[in-house]
C-alpha cells in the first residue's frame, strides 16, 4: 500500500512539470498506442496576444513613427485675418482709414465715411505695395501696416470735405428767419422760427482775413458776384457784412477744409447753396458764433 501510494505521487509530479514546462506530451488511445501530439500553453504566456495588441494599439493611434514612437501631430492652419472694413461699410471708423490712406497718399478725396470704389482701389494698391494679400479689404493685418505708418488724424482731417454734425443752434438763432452759422462745428443752419431746414457744410476766413462775429442782416444778393478786390468769381452771393458774404466756393468744393476764404463764408455744396439762396430774403438774420 506504501509502496504504491508513493509511486502515485512521483507520477503525478513527472505530470505537472511536464505541464509547467510546455512540454508535448503523448495522449494513449484506446488501444494503448500513441495518440496525435497534443500542444499545451504554458500558463502567463502573452507573447503572441501582447504583439496582436500592440498591433491594434498602432493602427489605433495613427501618429507613430515607424519605431512605434508617438509622432509629431501636424501643425494647425493659420487662422486667416479677421476683416474689419470692406466696401459698404459706413461710419466714423471708415473715415479715420480714408484720413490715413490720404497720409500715405494712396487716397486723394474724401474722407466721405463710405467704403466706395475709390477706398477699395486705394487699399488695394497699399497691400500690394506692402507684399500684403491684395483683396481690397481691411482686415487686421493691413489696418495694423497702416497704423504703423500714419498718425492720429484731427478732427477736420476726418472732415475735410465737411459731413460733420452741426452743434446745437445759438439762443438767438430761434426766432425768425436766420442763417445760423456755427464757427465751431464748421456749419450753417437755416432756421425759420427754430426749425431747421437745411444744414451745410462752411469754411471760414484765415487768421490774417477772419470772418467777422456777430449778428447781421443780409443787405444785398448777387448770383453771378465776381469780387473787384480778389477777382475770384463768388456765385450765390449774400452780402452781410461789408464784402463779407455767404457764398458758393469751387476751391471749398476741390480742396475742403485746406485751404480758407478771404473772410466770407463759402459753401461747397453748389446745389445747396443754390436752394438756400433762393429763399433766403434781404433782411433775414445772418448770427455767427462759437
Amino acid at each position: 500500500m506504501r509502496t504504491t501510494g508513493q509511486g502515485r505521487t512521483i507520477a503525478a509530479l513527472l505530470a505537472l512539470t511536464g505541464v509547467l514546462c510546455g512540454c508535448t506530451v503523448q495522449g494513449a488511445d484506446g488501444k494503448g498506442g500513441q495518440g496525435s501530439p497534443v500542444h499545451i500553453e504554458v500558463p502567463g504566456s502573452t507573447a503572441s496576444s501582447s504583439a496582436a495588441s500592440g498591433s491594434a494599439a498602432g493602427d489605433e493611434g495613427g501618429g507613430r513613427d515607424e519605431k512605434g514612437r508617438p509622432g509629431t501631430p501636424p501643425p494647425a492652419a493659420p487662422s486667416p485675418a479677421r476683416v474689419l472694413w470692406s466696401p459698404g461699410a459706413s461710419g466714423r471708423d471708415v473715415r479715420e482709414l480714408q484720413a490715413r490712406l490720404r497720409q500715405v497718399a494712396w487716397l486723394f478725396d474724401g474722407p466721405t465715411g463710405t467704403y466706395d470704389t475709390a477706398t477699395e482701389k486705394a487699399v488695394r494698391g497699399f497691400q500690394g505695395k506692402r507684399g500684403l494679400p491684395v483683396t481690397g479689404r481691411v482686415d487686421t493685418v493691413t489696418w495694423q501696416r497702416l497704423l504703423r505708418m500714419t498718425r492720429e488724424p484731427g478732427r477736420w482731417e476726418l472732415y475735410l470735405m465737411g459731413g460733420q454734425p452741426a452743434d446745437a443752434p445759438d439762443p438767438r438763432c430761434l426766432t425768425g428767419r436766420v442763417l445760423c452759422i456755427s464757427k465751431s462745428s464748421r456749419t450753417l443752419r437755416w432756421m425759420i422760427d427754430g426749425r431747421t431746414v437745411s444744414t451745410m457744410a462752411v469754411r471760414f476766413g484765415s487768421q490774417y482775413t477772419p470772418t467777422r462775429e456777430g449778428v447781421f442782416r443780409i443787405y444785398w444778393k448777387s448770383r453771378h458776384h465776381v469780387s473787384t478786390l480778389y477777382d475770384s468769381p463768388m456765385p450765390y452771393a449774400m452780402f452781410f457784412s461789408g464784402g463779407q458774404a455767404v457764398h458758393f466756393s469751387r476751391d471749398f468744393a476741390a480742396r475742403g477744409y485746406a485751404g480758407a476764404s478771404h473772410g466770407c463764408v463759402n459753401v461747397r455744396d453748389e446745389a445747396a447753396i443754390a436752394e438756400l439762396y433762393a429763399q433766403v430774403r434781404k433782411g433775414d438774420k445772418v448770427v455767427v458764433h462759437w
